[in-house]
């Protein structure tokens, strides 16, 4: 099987389900910020799996792993069309509540530090920075899904799941600098 398929030449893609839209199109443009978001997670993942790594940065793999397949069931449900949603798969959409497995974990890494007293930068170590990066990288698709919702009403939960999704990657980036010792910087009010 070939990868090129040469339909996108013109400019639209395929959405699941046969509907044709435009490659500049909102659906377009929330899912391409969701993939994106995905890979920064593996990015992150990959940096977690370096040589090097203090221990306790181990805990930080499986919510990273549990995010990138639910960002799968959020793609695919984006790249459907709406009047399609029923030709997916059993069990490929996002629940409603997926997001309820990451309060815990926020609230486990919030009690290993430090309160936080003021703004951090985004920054400390290069796992916290990609980390920072993926966090940034999800607040822009969850802004994507609000144009889409505008245009065409999506399932609420989606947008929960990427608010929830961008605290625990701050948490994350945060417990990632307290295990490796590195302090954050604090955004110096002039």
């Amino acid at each position: 099987m070939k990868i090129y398929t040469k339909t996108g030449d013109g400019g639209s893609t395929g959405l699941f389900g046969g509907t044709r839209v435009s490659k500049g199109s909102a659906r377009i443009a929330a899912y391409g910020d969701v993939d994106e978001l995905n890979s920064a997670l593996g990015l992150a993942r990959a940096e977690l799996a370096a040589p090097g790594q203090p221990a306790a940065l181990a805990e930080l793999d499986a919510p990273l792993e549990r995010a990138q397949n639910e960002l799968f069931h959020l793609g695919a449900e984006l790249a459907t069309a709406p009047e399609k949603l029923e030709l997916l798969p059993a069990g490929s959409r996002l629940a409603v509540g997926a997001e309820s497995w990451m309060e815990p974990v926020i609230d486990r890494a919030f009690e290993q530090m430090p309160p936080i007293r003021a703004f951090v930068l985004p920054g400390g170590t290069r796992l916290a920075a990609q980390l920072h990066v993926a966090r940034t990288v999800c607040r822009r698709a969850e802004r994507a899904l609000a144009v889409l919702d505008a245009l065409e009403p999506i399932v609420p939960a989606l947008g929960v799941y990427l608010n929830r999704l961008s605290d625990l990657l701050f948490s994350l980036a945060r417990l990632a600098n307290h295990h490796a010792g590195v302090s954050e910087t604090r955004w110096s009010v002039r």
